[in-house]
C-alpha cells in the first residue's frame, strides 16, 4: 500500500496551496482530484478586497481576511521566485461607487465601520470618483476608495501553485477519493479502483463537494453547499481606462469590473442558489452587462471573450470551515465562500501549522467545525 504524510482532496486554489505549503514543510504530500470540473477558481475574478463583502457583524471574518492579505505579497514572491511565473498580483486599490443617496449613506456606514477596525478607506465626491476613474459614468454622487485592496489573477495564481507542485515531489492522482478512517481515525483514502494511499492526515478541500466525499463519518460531514455564480470576461480596443477595481450595486444588483494588466476586463458575479448546475445563465449574463455598462460605459463596445460558470462552497454562515474535524487526523479546509482566493494563504499556513505543529492559528479558531456543533 503506498502511503503519505498527507493526503489532500481536491487540486482548487485551497487544496493546491495547502499542499505546496504543507510540502515546503518536508512532508509527503498526495493530491487526489476527480478533475474534469475546473472549480471555483477558474471563474473568480481574484478581487483581494477585505472589506468589500462584509456586513457589520463579520468582525472575525474581517481579521482574518485582512490576515490572509497581509500574507499575500510574501505568498505569490515567493511563488514566483520558485516557479518563474506570474501570478497577476497586482496593488492599486478598489473603488466602490454609490449609484444613488441610499447608496452613498450605506458607504458612510461602511467606512465608519472600517475606520474602527483600523482598515484604510476614504469617501470620495462625485468630481473625485471622476478623477480617479475616468472612464465611469456621469452623475454618480460619490463613493469609497479602498487604496489597500489588490488583486491577483486566480487562473495563474493555480497554474503557478500546480507547477511548484510538480517541481516539489508532490503525486496529483486524478481520481474520486473516499476517506478511510478506523475507529475515529484517518487511515487513509481509497482511491478509483480501489486502491488506497495510506496516510496519518486527510485534508479535506473538495469545494462545493466536501459534504459528498464518500467515507466520512456523519459526525464530520461538513455542512458546505455550491452557490453558482458567474463571470464574465471582456476585451476593449486598446488600453481600458479603469485603473481600479470597480464596484457597485445598480439599483440593489452588484456587480464589479476587474481590470487586468494584458487589458482584460473580469465583470462579476452573479449568485445563485442552483445546486450543482453550472450551465450558463443567458439572464444573468444580461444582468451583469447591464449593470456593468451602467457604471462603465464603454463596456458597451467590448468584445465578449467569455462566460466562465462555476460553484463556490457556500457554508451556513458563508464564513470558512478550517480545521480538525471529529475525526482524529481529518482535517476541513473548505467552505470559503467569495473568499477562497483572498483566504488562500491563511488557509494554506494554518493547515501546514496544523498538520507539522499541532496548532492552529489564532485567528483561524473562530472558524473550525466545531462551531456548527456548539450551535446543534
Amino acid at each position: 500500500m503506498p502511503t503519505s504524510d498527507v493526503v489532500v482532496l481536491g487540486a482548487g486554489a485551497i487544496g493546491a496551496a495547502v499542499a505546496w505549503r504543507c510540502a515546503q514543510r518536508g512532508l509527503g504530500v498526495t493530491m487526489v482530484d476527480p478533475g474534469g470540473s475546473r472549480g471555483a477558481w477558474h471563474t473568480a475574478a481574484g478581487m483581494l478586497a477585505p472589506v468589500g463583502e462584509l456586513h457589520y457583524t463579520e468582525t472575525s471574518l474581517l481579521r482574518l481576511n485582512l490576515d490572509s492579505m497581509a500574507r499575500y505579497a510574501g505568498f505569490v514572491a515567493e511563488l514566483s521566485d520558485e516557479t518563474r511565473l506570474a501570478t497577476g498580483f497586482r496593488t492599486g486599490g478598489s473603488v466602490e461607487v454609490a449609484w444613488d443617496g441610499a447608496d452613498l449613506a450605506a458607504l458612510r456606514d461602511q467606512h465608519e465601520f472600517a475606520t474602527k477596525l483600523g482598515v484604510r478607506t476614504e469617501l470620495v465626491t462625485g468630481r473625485e470618483l471622476r478623477d480617479l476613474e475616468p472612464a465611469l459614468a456621469a452623475g454618480l454622487p460619490g463613493g469609497l476608495l479602498a487604496p489597500d485592496d489588490h488583486q491577483v489573477d486566480p487562473r495563474r495564481l493555480h497554474a503557478a501553485l500546480m507547477t511548484a507542485l510538480e517541481r516539489r515531489g508532490v503525486q496529483l492522482v486524478e481520481s474520486l477519493g473516499a476517506v478511510l478512517v478506523d475507529r475515529d481515525r484517518v487511515r487513509g483514502v481509497r482511491i478509483s479502483g480501489g486502491a488506497v494511499i495510506g496516510s496519518r492526515y486527510v485534508v479535506l478541500a473538495a469545494g462545493s463537494w466536501s459534504a459528498l466525499v464518500d467515507g466520512v463519518p456523519p459526525s464530520a460531514v461538513l455542512p458546505v453547499r455550491p452557490v453558482k455564480g458567474q463571470t464574465l470576461r471582456l476585451r476593449l480596443g486598446g488600453r481600458p481606462r479603469l485603473q481600479r477595481v470597480v464596484r457597485a450595486a445598480v439599483k440593489g444588483s452588484p456587480v464589479y469590473v476587474v481590470p487586468r494588466e494584458d487589458g482584460e476586463l473580469i465583470v462579476g458575479a452573479s449568485s445563485e442558489e442552483r445546486g450543482f448546475d453550472q450551465q450558463p445563465r443567458a439572464g444573468a449574463v444580461y444582468e451583469l452587462l447591464r449593470d456593468a455598462q451602467t457604471v462603465v460605459p464603454e463596456l458597451s463596445e467590448a468584445v465578449l471573450e467569455e462566460v466562465s460558470t462555476g460553484l463556490r462552497p457556500g457554508s451556513p454562515d458563508n464564513a470558512p470551515i478550517v480545521g480538525p474535524t471529529a475525526v482524529e487526523g481529518l482535517i476541513a479546509a473548505t467552505g470559503h465562500y467569495r473568499n477562497g482566493i483572498l483566504l488562500a494563504p491563511v488557509t494554506a499556513d494554518g493547515v501546514a501549522s496544523l498538520i507539522s505543529e499541532e496548532a492552529l492559528p489564532d485567528v483561524l479558531t473562530p472558524f473550525t467545525p466545531a462551531r456548527f456543533a456548539e450551535v446543534t
